[in-house]
């Protein structure tokens, strides 16, 4: 395909996509419908987990292949069992009560969850921060300061953590260290005029990123050098490589029409396709 095809639509308000490998499908969240959901490269869709918690939802996969789900409001992360069930994984309020967003897991098992340190969209602005949660269950802080931190990608050899500041306009880097921590903080990219959301990687090393208000999804290498957009008709929230060879581009897109609009009724979300010439890497 060499132009934008729609894979699903009737989505509430869809966010966090995920390509898993092993069933060869894309999982995302829907926050408004408060599911986890699965779909095929042909739009067969399964709804893996019901009345998950409150948004916003976020997913990722353990190394073992557990699948965690972030309750942001409900300040839980939850894990789900062989048998299907939902259990906590880890309690995130004696952190902070503010809501919790988007979740990335490194190949060692360290879990990075970033906080919007204010809640949205009601409370006036404060920056947020990203924790990390280790194997050994242990929570802490480990960057501050971050202007509404939205989606996260870990690079291939688990040395670099990149995150979207959304209210900042740019990806900033941070090196991991071995015990997980985070040091070296820098901007990756400087994108003026943008609000970039949901992140992934690719083989090269660039970031798509997606962005509600511009209505486009945009490939960016270190630097801040744009090197490709993909315009939309609806805002772009979220985008991951996937596919047999990780040459498909899946950005979750929708109109946003405020809070108030993202749970009941409202289903102007859709999941888009597109081809690309160069292929995923790294995560997850």
């Amino acid at each position: 395909m060499s132009e934008l095809v729609v894979v699903l639509t009737d989505i509430v308000m869809g966010e966090s996509p995920r390509w898993n490998a092993g069933d060869a499908r894309l999982w995302f969240a829907d926050w408004g419908a408060r599911e986890i959901i699965a779909c095929t490269q042909d739009g067969e869709r399964e709804v893996i987990l019901r009345d998950v918690g409150a948004m916003p939802l976020s997913v990722d996969w353990l190394p073992g292949g557990q699948l965690l789900v972030v309750a942001g409001r409900d300040g839980l992360l939850l894990r789900r069992e062989a048998d299907g069930s939902l259990v906590t994984h880890a309690d995130l309020r004696s952190l902070v009560a503010t809501p919790w967003n988007e979740i990335v897991v490194d190949g060692h098992g360290h879990i990075y969850l970033n906080n919007t340190g204010f809640d949205f969209p009601t409370a006036p602005f404060a920056p947020g921060f990203i924790a990390l949660l280790t194997p050994d269950g242990a929570v802490r802080r480990v960057a501050d300061d971050i202007a509404f931190p939205n989606g996260m990608a870990v690079t291939p050899d688990n040395r670099t953590l990149i995150v979207a500041e959304s209210y900042a306009s740019r990806l900033s880097a941070f090196d991991i260290a071995a015990d997980g921590r985070l040091a070296n903080r820098r901007i990756w990219a400087e994108i003026p005029g943008s609000a970039p959301d949901g992140i992934c990687l690719d083989a090269d090393g660039a970031v798509w990123y997606a962005d509600v208000p511009n209505q486009r999804c945009a490939r960016v290498c270190e630097g801040g050098e744009i090197l490709q957009t993909i315009e939309l008709d609806r805002g772009g929230f979220a985008c991951m490589l996937g596919g047999a060879d990780r040459r498909t581009l899946y950005i979750l897109a929708n109109n946003w029409q405020g809070p108030e609009r993202m749970t009941g009724d409202a289903r102007s979300g859709r999941l888009l396709a597109f081809d690309v010439t160069v292929p995923g890497a790294g995560w997850p």
